[in-house]
């Protein structure tokens, strides 16, 4: 039976970012409720070790993190929902949302921490190996290939920037690149060619990751785009470099986004345009794009949430 459900903050979505808005906001007496979305725990569930997240020594695993953020915020009196917010009205507050079940979730105040999520290639070898040798964040994972050789897929500025800090970590980068030019900026561009670590293979798109279960990546069966024949790429890890996808299609024309469909936050802070709705994490940041800082920004929108109340209380 659908049931409705009261809370003076909803956070939607339950990554580093939704978890710490919670662990914040529950510490403030504030009661939160957080609906976990489609991927409860987010994108650190499907990473293996994690390496760079402050306040472990040793490496944890990504479902054992978003694990311990979830019992945290339980702890401190988060409620968590195995739910998906299908609509949203914010045309006046309490803001009023549907959710997959049925429920309805009535809020004063609405903190969004959907994310984002890796574009693929779509091979199976991506499944396969996905943690052994493939990725989509250098700068989460690049350091477990010091002294190894990679290729990193793609044309534009993410792509060249993974390429570059990659070059000062691996004995080699491959840039793997489907045209014969690059979109990426000129200087960034200028970098990548003075590089001697890098190489850059152009008209060429990735058909196979080559592999074992024991050894995991070992290279790439590389098309020429051309119609000349395949080549093989020797290579420990391939970083898929072709973008994100933010996850904020409910909101299309009810929140201010960039033509990438990243909610907009007014600057040093996460206020939407829509007073009382605030975003943390990868669905407004595509620059970093790190846990640390999607915790950080978490963080941000739970005090931003919890001084509106406030205000709203002394003005009644």
């Amino acid at each position: 039976m659908a049931e409705t459900h009261r809370t003076k903050v909803l956070i939607i979505g339950s990554g580093p970012a939704g978890y710490t808005a919670a662990i914040y906001a529950a510490r403030a007496s504030l009661k939160p409720l957080l609906v976990q979305g489609l991927q409860p725990g987010g994108q650190l569930t499907i990473t293996t070790e994690v390496e760079n997240y402050p306040g472990f020594a040793d490496m944890i695993m990504g479902p054992e993190l978003m694990e311990q953020m979830r019992q945290q915020a339980e702890k401190v009196g988060t409620e968590n929902r195995f739910d998906i917010i299908t609509d949203i009205d914010v045309s006046k507050r309490p803001f009023v949302c549907q959710g997959d079940s049925g429920d309805t979730y009535i809020a004063d105040t609405v903190i969004v921490c959907t994310g984002a999520q890796a574009r693929w290639l779509g091979l199976e070898g991506e499944t396969t190996f996905n943690g052994k040798g493939v990725s989509a964040c250098a700068t989460c994972d690049g350091f477990f290939y010091r002294g190894r050789e990679v290729a990193v897929i793609g044309g534009g500025n993410t792509a060249v920037e993974e390429a570059l800090y990659l070059a000062n970590i691996c004995d080699k980068v491959t840039l793997v690149h489907r045209r014969d030019q690059l979109r990426a900026e000129k200087i960034l561009q200028e970098r990548l060619f003075k590089h001697e670590k890098i190489e850059v293979l152009w008209n060429k798109t990735v058909e196979e990751v080559l592999g074992t279960d024991q050894d995991g990546v070992t290279g790439l069966r590389l098309k020429d785009t051309r119609g000349g024949e395949d080549t093989t790429v020797d290579v420990s890890g391939m970083f898929v470099a072709i973008g994100h996808d933010p996850a904020t299609k409910i909101f299309k024309d009810k929140l201010d986004m960039d033509d990438e469909n990243y909610i907009l936050a007014a600057p040093n802070s996460t206020r939407t345009n829509v007073r009382g709705i605030f975003a943390a994490g990868d669905c407004v940041d595509k620059v970093y794009r790190q846990a640390v800082t999607a915790a950080g920004m978490g963080c941000m929108a739970a005090l931003e949430a919890e001084r509106l109340l406030s205000e709203d209380d002394h003005a009644a």
